[in-house]
């Protein structure tokens, strides 16, 4: 008989190369989306396709499958502005509270979250899962909901639901519909205003999501996992874009100064069209340390691998060129 599994966030990036490896494993999904979701990519997959939503408690304990064995808490807001904070809260932070309510209702055995390595929040250096989170006090509202999701989800152990916390850096790879991928078309675009000097930690989908799979089967219970270790400057990514796709090769970063400046102006601007800037000082945060990320733990108990950047790049460049993206 083949296992169960119940997907929320399925029509994005990392749900969609979830649902296609699942089903490469011969798991039966069953994919959670929203009235208004764009079934372009999702439709493709042999599925059965669920209309609710997170922030509904009622639809999801119409839409999770009596007996369902895993479900996996994929969609997550990902807002970088100040004024989709209280939306993000409500998605991140009530949407995985209501996930966890109705996968005890329905007997779930285990429960997969998918964080992120934000939820450590301004940390720098060597980060590991014993790094202690400075996330709860964060002004990012990102990494301070994301953070607060996955201890929702933690504390549903005590009511006896399995939980599983992944915690990808930066993921690239096939399946970007809005992720990494827009570099390459701000860059074959001429409209990349410069590189930021921020270091980051980079994992290949393939890798994360299979790992979230053999964390559904036999990770640590309340354990958390990190899931990057791919460690490059974004000018090693936005070089190896730039190759790919026939663009002059950047040979230095922006100043973290005036990084600030172009996200506090865009702001400003902001508060008077209530539309979303370009940049913002949340983004600013974000692309201004030197993070290392050791996935050691990962790669020992979930059999993760880590993958040159380079191969990272070509995969998310290649199915971007096959889907006429670029």
């Amino acid at each position: 008989m083949a296992k169960t599994a119940f997907v929320t966030g399925g029509t994005g990036f990392v749900g969609l190369n979830l649902i296609d490896e699942l089903i490469k494993q011969g798991w039966a999904v069953t994919a959670l989306h929203r009235p208004s979701s764009d079934l372009t990519y999702l439709g493709r997959f042999k599925v059965d396709l669920v209309v609710g939503e997170i922030t509904d408690q009622a639809s999801l304990l119409a839409a999770i499958p009596t007996g369902t064995d895993t479900v996996f808490h994929v969609a997550g807001n990902t807002n970088m502005w100040r004024q989709g904070n209280a939306e993000q809260t409500r998605d991140n932070v009530e949407g995985t509270h209501n996930v966890v309510e109705a996968a005890i209702a329905k007997s779930v055995r285990r429960l997969v979250v998918t964080s992120s390595i934000s939820a450590y929040g301004d940390v720098s250096g060597a980060v590991t899962e014993d790094t202690p989170s400075q996330a709860a006090h964060s002004w990012v509202n990102y990494e301070k909901t994301k953070y607060q999701a996955q201890e929702v989800a933690r504390a549903a152990m005590a009511r006896g639901l399995e939980v599983v916390v992944m915690q990808p850096g930066g993921i690239i790879g096939p399946w970007d519909i809005g992720t990494w991928s827009r570099m390459f078309q701000m860059l074959r675009d001429d409209k990349l205003p410069g590189v930021p000097p921020a270091s980051l930690s980079f994992g290949h989908v393939t890798e994360v999501v299979k790992a979230h799979i053999v964390a559904a089967e036999r990770g640590e219970n309340g354990g958390n996992y990190l899931l990057a270790g791919t460690d490059a400057t974004m000018l090693d990514l936005v070089s190896a874009i730039a190759r790919l796709i026939g663009k002059p090769v950047p040979t230095q970063t922006i100043s973290p100064i005036l990084l600030g400046i172009v996200a506090r102006v865009g702001d400003f601007v902001s508060t008077f069209t209530r539309k979303a800037p370009s940049f913002t000082p949340e983004m600013a945060e974000g692309l201004g340390g030197t993070v290392t990320v050791s996935s050691a733990k990962a790669i020992k108990q979930l059999g993760y691998k880590t993958v040159p950047l380079e191969v990272m790049v070509k995969d998310c460049h290649d199915w971007m060129v096959a889907e006429g993206r670029i």
